[in-house]
């Protein structure tokens, strides 16, 4: 089974935000009543809230409307004291210490890989449930590596409200993509062998990258020399393989995340995975191209019906139009939007 999958995010299931690319959501009337500020909610902190992902998480909490009864805004010294406005009240920065958790019953962590190992283990002890964005903890046995809609009861026995602290790991944003889609159509006909080609928007590498982005275009189309401080090379009217590093076995680490961060989440360490990630010139969400080989014969109109029932998936695949899932239409969206579904040629017996 071959399909397209494309999700808006950077770093995960969140969005990035800069001043580039401003997301476009659904305005509030000015006379909405929010209902997030809640006395029984629980208590939330944000740890690298001035960044474009701690920014991001301000702006999911208000689409959703997470109840909360307060929230305290991390960040590093450099950034402590800056004062932020959400949902109508003004906040003080803090810097982040392992003091800052006393009484804080959810910590969404997105400061980077080091900041979660250091912090993230202290809020623990302090009785938070630690959502980590960062890689720190994805592969250590015993931290659930968690995408709501595909394995919750992997955070079996955690719970607000118990005391008692946790963490969780977020997955790679390419490997929550892929999983969003793949998962429904694995538990129907298991999976075997998953290809997986990325096409990954600056925005997975930050608001810094998204900037260069639009600063290459312009430059380039300036006729200037382009200015590479993200990435070591052109990145406009370019493409490359994705910047992380290279493993000895030739695969990136970006790639090697896809296949390790899947075998944990579908608890199958005999399933095989292969991926090329790509980085596009392209400012927010990422897309995929992705082959499966089943176990069982999987046909391509029920593997159609199974995606357009899947929680957090939205099909579209109007192959008389030509119209498919493209980054500009899914941008600040949640759903994972999958298209070109169709049986795998050089496969048989509809097993791809």
């Amino acid at each position: 089974m071959a399909a397209t999958f494309t999700q808006p995010h950077a770093h995960g299931r969140l969005f990035s935000t800069s001043p580039v690319a401003k997301p476009t959501r659904k305005l509030l009337s000015p006379f909405t009543v929010r209902m997030s500020l809640q006395e029984n909610g629980p208590s939330v902190a944000v740890v690298g809230v001035t960044g474009a992902v701690g920014q991001e998480f301000l702006s999911v909490l208000t689409d959703r409307d997470f109840p909360y009864r307060s929230i305290k805004m991390l960040a590093s010294k450099r950034s402590a004291g800056k004062q932020m406005t959400f949902e109508g009240r003004n906040y003080t920065v803090e810097e982040l210490t392992a003091d800052s958790f006393d009484g804080v019953d959810i910590a969404l962590f997105s400061a980077g890989g080091s900041i979660s190992k250091q912090f993230g283990p202290a809020a623990v002890e302090k009785g938070t449930i630690v959502v980590d964005n960062s890689s720190a903890f994805r592969m250590v046995d015993g931290v659930p590596l968690v995408i709501p809609e595909v394995n919750p009861q992997a955070m079996h026995g955690i719970k607000v409200g118990m005391g008692k602290g946790a963490l969780i790991a977020n997955p790679n944003c390419s490997t929550i993509i892929c999983l969003m889609a793949a998962t429904p159509l694995h538990q129907r006909a298991k999976v075997l062998r998953m290809v997986v080609s990325t096409y990954q928007a600056a925005s997975g590498a930050g608001a810094a990258a998204m900037e260069e982005l639009e600063l290459q275009t312009r430059e380039v189309l300036e006729g200037k020399p382009p200015t590479c401080n993200i990435f070591s090379q052109q990145y406009a009217f370019n493409l490359f393989s994705h910047n992380a590093p290279v493993q000895p076995n030739g695969y990136n680490e970006e790639e090697m995340k896809l296949v390790k961060e899947t075998r944990k989440i579908w608890s199958d360490l005999d399933v095989k995975v292969t991926a090329t990630c790509i980085r596009v010139p392209v400012m927010r969400a990422h897309a995929e191209s992705v082959n499966l080989q089943f176990e069982k014969p999987l046909d391509e109109d029920t593997a159609r019906e199974i995606l357009k029932n899947a929680a957090g998936v939205v099909v579209i695949d109007d192959r008389a139009s030509n119209h498919f899932p493209t980054p500009l239409e899914v941008s600040n969206k949640d759903d994972v939007a999958v298209g070109r579904i169709r049986q795998d040629l050089s496969q048989e017996g509809n097993h791809g």
